[in-house]
């Protein structure tokens, strides 16, 4: 893995590693009618685009930009209409869709929602992708707590979180080595990109309990910023 950039809570900066370009103003389009947790999520991904061509695109998220969502339903119930910037907006993959326009990227985008292990699968897909493409692969992954209408069905909700990975392809010595492991019969619900993250930031391991697998994280090199094996 060549770089990544992240948004957790209680942060008041981006916190960010690897290979990661001179700092660069996110571009006017991505700022606009942009929910609070979408721009930190653009923010997260602006950080680790490269110079060079645009990597394949992987946005995963258990609920995506859901406000915005809520807010459509709210003013649909008052008004009998919608607007239709918001509403264009309200897809899953609007994200990615705003960033493949931004920087003209036309290799197409993958979009993931696997409930409580989207982390996990989106990075799996992203794998996937960087192991097909020489310009490697972006995860953008984020998520926010749910309206407080939803409190007494929903599952507990993570802390809000945004995290962006640029894998390398297959043979490239530059960057975090990140190595995964499944354990199958997962029970728990805990925080897949949390735990990742502290590997990112230095951790030597870490582990998450999903629904269907345990997801355990191992740094692949020395230090922070070492080479190693990308993951």
């Amino acid at each position: 893995m060549e770089a990544w950039a992240g948004w957790f809570a209680g942060a008041e900066a981006l916190e960010q590693g690897g290979a990661i370009a001179p700092a660069r103003p996110l571009p006017t389009p991505l700022r606009r009618r942009i929910t609070p947790i979408g721009r930190r999520a653009l923010e997260a991904a602006w950080a680790v685009l490269p110079e060079g061509p645009m990597p394949r695109l992987v946005l995963s998220s258990r609920h995506g930009e859901y406000q915005r969502t809520f807010d459509l339903l709210g003013q649909l119930a008052a008004e009998g209409t919608v607007s239709p910037a918001d509403f264009s907006l309200s897809v899953h993959h609007a994200l990615a869709g705003l960033l493949s326009i931004v920087t003209g990227g036309d290799g197409g985008h993958t979009a993931v929602s696997a409930g409580p292990e989207s982390f996990g699968f989106g990075l799996i897909e992203a794998a996937g992708c960087a192991a097909e493409d020489r310009a490697g692969a972006i995860l953008l992954h984020f998520d926010a707590p749910l309206p407080e209408l939803y409190r007494p069905v929903a599952a507990p909700d993570r802390p809000e979180l945004a995290l962006a990975l640029r894998l390398a392809p297959p043979g490239s010595s530059a960057g975090i080595g990140l190595e995964l492991a499944l354990d199958p019969g997962g029970t728990g619900d805990d925080g897949l990109a949390e735990s990742c993250a502290r590997v990112l930031r230095g951790a030597a391991a870490a582990e998450a309990a999903g629904p269907r697998f345990g997801w355990r994280w191992r740094r692949g090199d020395s230090g922070p910023d070492g080479g190693g094996d990308d993951g």
